[in-house]
C-alpha cells in the first residue's frame, strides 16, 4: 500500500467515524430541550454553507450557469434539506445506534432507484442483498414499540431516518450525471446556500424563541462538532478518500458508522443492544456485503 492509498484509507475512516459519532452527539445536544431538531438542522446547514463559501475563496473558481443553479436548488432540497432534516428529527425520536444502522441501507436504496429510473440491472446477488437489508430494517422498525430506551417515539424516528436515506438516494440517482460536472466544493457551497434559504423561513420562529443563555458548554460544543466535523470536515475527508481509493472501497467505509454509533450510544447509556437488534445488524450487514460484491454493481458512495 503506497502513501496515497494509506492517506485515502485514513481519510475515509475519519469521515465515517465523524458521521457515526453524530447520532449520539445530536441526541445529547437535543436532550435538554433547549435546542430543537429544527435548530440543529438549521445550524448544520447554515454553518456548513459559511464554511464551504470561505473554503471556495481558496479554490479555483468555477462558473455555474443559471440553469445549473436551478438544478442545484432542487438537489439541495433532496440532498440536504429533506435528508438532514429528516435525519435530525428522526435521531431525536429514536436511539442513535438504530439511526446509524439504518443509514447503511442507503446504498441499497440507490440500487433500487437506479434500476427504476436509470434502468440499471439488478443481479440475483443484488436482489438478495436488498431483501436481507430490507428485512433487517423492518425488524428495527417493528420492534421499536417494545423498547423503553433510546427515544420517545422510536417507530416514527426510524421511519424519518429511512426517509432521510431515501431522499439522499433519490438525489444521487436523479442527479447522478449532473453532480459530476463540478468540484465538490462548488457543489456544496451552492447546495448548502440554497438549503439555508429554504430552511430559514421555517426556522426563524425557533431561532427567535430559543433561550440561548440556557445553552451549556457541552451543547455549544456539540453543535460546533456537528457543523465543523460531521458536515464540513467529513466532506473534506471524503474528497481525499475519493481521489485515492476505488469507489467500492470508499463505499465500504460507510459501514463503520453503525459500529461507532452503537458502541458510543451503549457506553453513554443512550442505547441498548437487544437480540432483535443483533439479528437486524447481521441481516443488514449481510445485505450490504452481497450488494457490494455484486459484479454489476455501480457504486454511489456519498453520506
Amino acid at each position: 500500500m503506497d502513501r496515497v492509498q494509506a492517506r485515502g484509507h485514513v481519510a475515509m475512516f475519519g469521515a465515517n467515524l465523524m458521521w457515526g459519532l453524530m447520532s449520539p452527539v445530536a441526541k445529547l445536544v437535543m436532550a435538554s430541550g433547549v435546542v430543537t431538531p429544527l435548530l440543529v438542522t438549521n445550524c448544520r446547514i447554515a454553518g456548513a454553507a459559511v464554511l464551504f463559501w470561505i473554503l471556495s475563496c481558496f479554490r479555483p473558481k468555477e462558473h455555474v450557469p443559471a440553469a445549473d443553479l436551478l438544478r442545484l436548488a432542487g438537489a439541495a432540497l433532496l440532498g440536504i434539506v429533506f435528508n438532514q432534516g429528516c435525519f435530525i428529527f428522526g435521531v431525536g425520536l429514536t436511539s442513535p445506534g438504530e439511526a446509524s444502522i439504518i443509514t447503511t441501507t442507503m446504498p441499497m436504496w440507490v440500487m433500487v432507484l437506479a434500476a427504476i429510473i436509470l434502468k440499471e440491472p439488478i443481479t440475483l446477488k443484488k436482489a438478495g442483498g436488498i431483501l436481507l437489508g430490507a428485512t433487517g430494517a423492518l425488524i428495527l422498525v417493528l420492534s421499536a414499540g417494545s423498547r423503553t430506551s433510546g427515544g420517545s417515539n422510536p417507530t416514527l424516528g426510524d421511519l424519518l431516518v429511512f426517509c432521510a436515506q431515501f431522499s439522499y438516494a433519490l438525489y444521487l440517482t436523479l442527479y447522478r450525471n449532473f453532480i459530476r460536472r463540478y468540484s465538490l466544493v462548488t457543489l456544496m457551497k451552492w447546495m448548502f446556500l440554497f438549503a439555508t434559504l429554504a430552511v430559514l423561513p421555517l426556522s426563524s420562529p425557533a431561532l427567535a424563541a430559543t433561550h440561548w443563555s440556557l445553552m451549556e458548554g457541552s451543547e455549544i460544543a456539540g453543535i460546533a462538532y456537528i457543523v465543523a466535523g460531521a458536515t464540513f470536515g467529513s466532506y473534506i475527508l471524503v474528497m481525499v478518500g475519493q481521489k485515492a481509493l476505488r469507489p467500492t472501497l470508499v463505499g465500504m467505509y460507510n459501514y463503520v458508522q453503525p459500529v461507532v454509533a452503537s458502541a458510543l450510544g451503549i457506553c453513554m447509556g443512550l442505547d441498548v443492544f437487544t437480540p432483535a437488534k443483533a439479528l437486524a445488524v447481521a441481516l443488514i450487514f449481510s445485505g450490504v456485503w452481497l450488494v457490494t460484491n455484486s459484479k454489476a454493481r455501480r457504486q454511489d458512495s456519498q453520506h
